[in-house]
């Protein structure tokens, strides 16, 4: 399948200011990407000009192989969430949701569905202005659900909200892309993010770090195989004739990083020695995201 999002080397200036610079990527359906940068990186830059609502200072933003503002029918393409406050806080829940409804030409009865889709149908009626952050969070994701998009775009949809409204989104994202649709969110909740998508892509000034299957980066960067063997000093003794540094862990299972336990297996089975116990054991998301954002700045330092 097409994929649902490509961006070929963007790059947008300010003035003097480059926000993004050479910026490659593409997303592709039934996927939860998670977009990972520190701030001032070029994440939201990146999304408006998703969207288009920034034109790129060159290369190309492509949605469903098009510009966004080529789309037809773009609200039942595209659902976007990019801040929490676009609200008329003298409004209803509910009228506000109408509005955009009848501009995008769709039935008043969604406007109902959605609301109880994000379990506001309670607020409906209230003025925007007495909502909380999260309940706001909560009918800006209900306004991008409007047209049953198959593609959302959010920019921190977990600001604001609880921790079971953070479980409820969690959920209700991971129900989403199980029906073939796309999701693309921007979030700086780290240990949520490591729970929720499929896959990450980072950005550091405005720069590509990395682009992979979540499962795949953590275990690549910081990890380790944890190995159990009764023969323990046998098995290290043949890592270490390797060229591999095992270390003991508190239970005295062996860990051994930069190596992929296939190969572990393998070297186990040839020596025969017994295993046990034979799993890969991955860094934290914080941790491979610190790790790889400082790294990207010093080596943006040293170009310089």
């Amino acid at each position: 399948m097409a994929p649902v999002v490509v961006a070929e080397a963007l790059t947008k200036r300010f003035g003097k200011l480059t926000a993004v610079e050479d910026l490659s990527f593409s997303l592709e359906p039934g996927t939860i990407t998670g977009f990972l940068g520190p701030n001032g990186a070029g994440k939201t830059t990146t999304l408006r000009m998703l969207l288009g609502l920034a034109r790129p200072t060159t290369g190309r933003a492509l949605v469903f192989d098009r510009q966004y503002a080529q789309l037809d029918g773009p609200a039942r393409r595209v659902g976007a969430v990019l801040e929490a406050t676009d609200f008329h806080p003298g409004r209803s829940g509910r009228n506000h949701l109408l509005i955009l409804s009848r501009a995008a030409g769709l039935h008043d009865s969604r406007v109902d569905e959605v609301m109880g889709l994000v379990e506001l149908t309670g607020a409906a009626k209230r003025r925007v202005k007495g909502y909380s952050l999260g309940m706001r969070q909560r009918l800006g994701l209900a306004a991008a659900l409007l047209g049953e998009p198959e593609l959302l775009i959010l920019d921190e949809p977990a600001n604001g909200l609880d921790p079971e409204g953070v479980r409820w989104l969690r959920d209700f994202l991971r129900a989403y892309a199980a029906e073939g649709r796309t999701v693309f969110v921007s979030s700086h909740v780290l240990a949520e993010v490591a729970q929720t998508v499929d896959q990450v892509l980072i950005i550091n000034r405005g720069r590509l770090v990395v682009e992979s299957p979540l499962t795949e980066l953590t275990a690549r960067v910081g990890g380790a195989v944890r190995v159990r063997t009764p023969r323990q000093d046998d098995l290290a003794a043949t890592l270490r004739a390797e060229g591999l540094e095992p270390t003991e862990a508190a239970d005295g299972a062996l860990l051994v990083p930069g190596t992929a336990r296939e190969r572990i297996g393998d070297l186990a089975f040839a020596a025969g020695i017994p295993v046990h116990e034979l799993a890969t054991e991955g860094a934290s998301l914080e941790e491979v995201f610190l790790e790889l954002t400082a790294d990207a700045a010093d080596a943006a330092e040293a170009d310089a």
